[in-house]
């Protein structure tokens, strides 16, 4: 096992959780551990841990950890807040308690099991930058083998797991994060702000995985493309399919961020609340864009975009349904209509490890064209989690970054 002892971290613990037995390693890891090994840390990390709606996060220190093969221990450089950890933290969705979210991070490598690699199968070293996948997998499940390696029979995800000994930095609002084997692991550029890469691991590999969705079935060059929804994923999804060469169309109820989807190639713009012919309708912003999508990616959850995103298609359109992952009442359905304009519905939640492959170099690729800085407002210290995530849910910044140091 290769190891480098982490920087120190700048956060006080209140609790020190003990050791795991090998036991627990053993129940806690999904690969054979015989030929693991215990890697005691000095300083310990720390994670902020979650446990109830309306209360602090409590930041514990982890004074050791077992990598099995394949794991990678990863100190985290940002971790960006995403919506479904807003949503988590106030209580608008069950999760299991207690918990370490965050699941949107880069960092380096500072301590390898044996028989660690990237995903193009290359070794990792210690030093390399890294973004990792939201989920574990097992690669052999019949739901792996058909390509759909996040929906794991086994699968367990990052910022989404009950703390448990054996594997308690999991999720991304900690100093550190422990690295299954069963991730994919990408290696990125060194030099590009980790504003930019954090969001990867998620929002952004959910966009290119949409995207992958629509175009199986419509081909993005030249065709009108709805997006429904004006935070990371959506602006991501409107610049990839800009590059792609479709006409894009944003909807979105605030002004300052349908301006921003002018920055990221939407060549029209709509208020969903906007009067007919009144500008800022959504007829006039597909006029203006040469006519009714065939595309539509939804991307804010909302019950009512979703059921305008369906009935905008001409025919023959796919609706990629994204942002519908906490309760929200029932969406009318249509099946008549939908029957009729031969229009598919397709869900994306989460991506293939491909998906990740992607996301990072299209960040790598298009950072200096399109502004991905803008997509990171305010960062907080890792001591200050509670006030990022209040300010994440009050909507300022399409995203909030926490830094540990």
């Amino acid at each position: 096992m290769t190891t480098a002892l982490p920087r120190s971290a700048s956060l006080p613990p209140t609790r020190v959780l003990p050791r795991p037995t090998d036991q627990e390693a053993r129940a806690a890891s999904p690969t054979d551990v015989t030929s693991s090994a215990t890697l005691p840390l000095d300083p310990a990390p720390t994670a902020m841990v979650w446990l109830e709606p309306g209360r602090p996060h409590e930041a514990v220190a982890v004074p050791s950890i077992v990598l099995a093969p394949g794991d990678a221990l990863v100190e985290v450089e940002l971790t960006t807040i995403c919506g479904s950890d807003v949503h988590t933290a106030r209580g608008d969705r069950t999760a299991p308690a207690p918990l370490v979210l965050g699941h949107e991070q880069v960092g380096r490598v500072v301590a390898l099991g044996p028989g660690a690699i990237a995903v193009d199968g290359t070794p990792l070293a210690v030093g390399q930058r890294v973004v990792w996948s939201l989920t574990v997998s097992c690669d052999r499940c019949a739901t792996c083998r058909r390509d759909l390696p996040q929906k794991c029979e086994s699968v367990r995800k990052y910022g989404h797991e009950r703390l448990a000994a054996g594997w308690e930095l999991s999720g991304g609002f900690a100093t550190h994060v422990h690295v299954r084997s069963g991730t994919a692991i990408v290696p990125v550029e060194a030099d590009l702000p980790a504003e930019l890469l954090a969001p990867v691991s998620c929002g952004t590999s959910t966009a290119v995985a949409a995207l992958d969705a629509a175009s199986a079935i419509v081909p993005l060059d030249g065709t009108v493309v709805l997006v429904t929804g004006a935070g990371l994923i959506g602006l991501t999804a409107t610049a990839l399919a800009t590059d792609a060469g479709a006409r894009v169309v944003v909807v979105d109820p605030d002004p300052a961020r349908r301006r921003l989807a002018v920055r990221f190639g939407a060549v029209s713009t709509a208020d969903p609340s906007a009067a007919p012919g009144s500008g800022d309708d959504l007829t006039t912003a597909f006029s203006t864009a040469g006519g009714a999508p065939l595309v539509a990616v939804e991307a804010s959850g909302s019950p009512h975009a979703v059921a305008s995103a369906l009935a905008a298609l001409g025919v023959g359109g796919v609706a990629v349904l994204v942002g519908s992952v906490f309760p929200a009442p029932a969406v009318p359905f249509d099946a008549e209509s939908i029957v009729r304009r031969l229009v598919t519905v397709r869900g994306v939640h989460n991506y293939a490890p491909r998906h990740l492959v992607e996301a990072a170099r299209f960040v790598e690729r298009r950072s200096a064209v399109w502004p991905l800085d803008a997509l990171v407002g305010e960062v907080v210290a890792l001591r200050d989690l509670d006030a990022g995530i209040a300010a994440a849910g009050a909507g300022g910044s399409v995203r909030v970054g926490v830094r540990p140091g």
